[in-house]
């Protein structure tokens, strides 16, 4: 089952620490410690995890869960070989990013599109194309810092292009962007600040004042979306998010954009606008380095079909069916969970129906809070409460398919909009020993 070289490497090491603890080397003991390790090692390290943070598009717990249509593209492409980059009409070699360009630029009104890994990499791409040894200028109030430490001036560095900062971090004005306008200009950037807001006195050129000053200086305009959304979130009870397609009408040259934000596919960043800077761009060596495989693409091109039926996406794409899951629904929800947690915790802890607001997450409509309901979860006891709450937390997420919730005001929280596998939840909590979890987290 676990094959000899990692038999012989358990029980060698059961055996030298049974010696290390001066125990002996039982032979029913190191079976027992050797068998334990095997099974330790077998389990994935990347598991499944109920997210009920309250957080639909959890960066650290993957981001967008993928449609049904996606999923079953992915798994026909790794079971088979496909045309990736071969024409079958011709019968020559074919282009990767022909499986998704005519889809792209059907959604966005785009001359052209190309594909990547990421977001990141898109404006990577994009300002070692244009902008190698030149300029570009963005204001100051949207060099933005994302999840992990990724820092815009960063990235522009790596790229090879001289940061040119204008304006304040609150007030950048459309005459700074025409004084900093030089020969040297490689490109003008705007970035949308998907993971924060500047509120108050403030002042930001619209993209489509900004088109007109690009291209009368004949310099190209990029427009970074960050999350990037094909349809107006409106319709399914939430703010406007600027789509893509509007950032194309309002006259940018080059969008960029992610695939496994708002979008709802898998992990990829997207480059769409004019035909003629997407062809330097696919000349770009790096390019190669930075495409996606037959798998995320396969996924993506199912993900984007979707788009084109929009008056059923809610119910066939799993982000937008989260983000529009009615209150009134969780709450039901929250009804029938909070007593079989109640049962199975016992008087230790009091359980507790709340409402909550749910995040979207991944840096998209920050101040957008999502009306949810929940469960919180609280220690009886007045003393010990927060080593109470995080054995409580260690237990949840010791469990078969770990539970991942958040701590506010002195209560472990699970927001139920992401929990929709309810029978396979209960099942779950049958195995919840949080006097067990308790000896872990002491």
């Amino acid at each position: 089952m676990f094959g000899r070289p990692a038999v012989v490497t358990a029980v060698r090491d059961a055996i030298a620490d049974a010696r290390r603890a001066g125990t002996g080397a039982a032979a029913e003991a190191v079976a027992d410690s050797a068998r334990w390790r095997l099974q330790a090692q077998s389990v994935p390290s990347l598991r499944s995890v109920f997210n009920l943070t309250g957080t639909v598009l959890h960066t650290n717990l993957g981001r967008a869960l993928l449609a049904e249509a996606a999923i079953e593209a992915a798994t026909e492409a790794m079971r088979s070989a496909v045309a990736l980059e071969f024409d079958l009409g011709s019968g020559k070699r074919g282009e990767r990013d022909d499986h998704l360009r005519g889809l792209l630029c059907e959604l966005t009104g785009a001359e052209d599109a190309t594909i990547v890994n990421n977001n990141a990499a898109a404006i990577l791409l994009v300002l070692n194309t244009l902008a190698r040894g030149r300029e570009a200028v963005v204001s100051r109030g949207e060099l933005i810092e994302i999840g992990g430490a990724f820092r815009m001036p960063d990235i522009m560095a790596r790229a090879g292009a001289k940061l040119v900062e204008i304006g304040t971090t609150n007030r950048t004005h459309l005459k700074d962007y025409v004084a900093a306008i030089g020969p040297k200009t490689g490109l003008l950037l705007k970035v949308h600040t998907s993971n924060y807001r500047i509120e108050g006195f403030t002042k930001e050129v619209p993209a489509r004042d900004l088109a007109a000053v690009a291209r009368e200086r004949n310099v190209p305009l990029v427009n970074d979306l960050g999350s990037g959304t094909l349809v107006d979130l409106t319709r399914f009870g939430l703010k406007h998010e600027p789509t893509v397609a509007e950032a194309v009408s309002d006259g940018a040259d080059l969008v960029t954009f992610s695939g496994d934000k708002l979008l709802g596919g898998p992990q990829a960043g997207f480059i769409v606008g004019r035909k003629d800077l997407l062809a330097q761009i696919n000349r770009n060596p790096m390019k190669r380095a930075l495409r996606v495989d037959k798998i995320r693409m396969a996924a993506l091109e199912a993900t984007l079909k979707l788009y084109r039926d929009p008056d059923r996406l809610a119910e066939r794409l799993p982000t937008i069916r989260l983000l529009a899951r009615p209150r009134a629904e969780i709450e039901t929800l929250a009804a029938r969970i909070a007593p079989l947690l109640a049962t199975r915790l016992g008087d230790a802890y009091q359980v507790e129906r709340i409402a909550c607001n749910s995040q979207i997450g991944s840096g998209a409509l920050p101040l957008e809070a999502v009306p949810s309901a929940g469960i919180a979860i609280k220690p009886s006891a007045s003393r010990g409460q927060g080593r109470a709450l995080s054995a409580l937390a260690t237990a949840l997420r010791s469990l078969p398919v770990p539970v991942i919730g958040h701590v506010a005001e002195g209560s472990l929280v699970l927001d139920l909009r992401c929990l929709e596998d309810e029978a396979g939840f209960v099942v779950n909590l049958a195995s919840l020993d949080v006097a067990e979890g308790q000896d872990a987290g002491a």
